[in-house]
């Protein structure tokens, strides 16, 4: 799921080697933490928030083949 986020986050912005994603495990999900540059924020999260609710469509399409639940935080 991480490469997953940081495939799509590195296409969307303008800096690409400031893209961070990093993966932590909980109880009941696997939080995602996405980074990105203060400029390519905008970009991350688009239009009231349609870019960062598809990118969390698809990995929770993505988690559910493998029956987990799977949070993405943009920040």
């Amino acid at each position: 799921m991480k490469e997953l986020v940081e495939v799509i986050a590195k296409a969307l912005v303008d800096h690409p080697d400031q893209v961070v994603v990093t993966e932590t495990e909980t109880e009941n999900a696997t939080v995602l933490e996405l980074k990105v540059a203060e400029t390519d924020m905008g970009k991350v999260i688009g239009k009231q928030g349609r870019i960062a609710k598809a990118i969390r469509s698809v990995v929770k399409a993505a988690a559910s083949k493998e029956e987990k639940k799977v949070i993405v935080d943009i920040q």
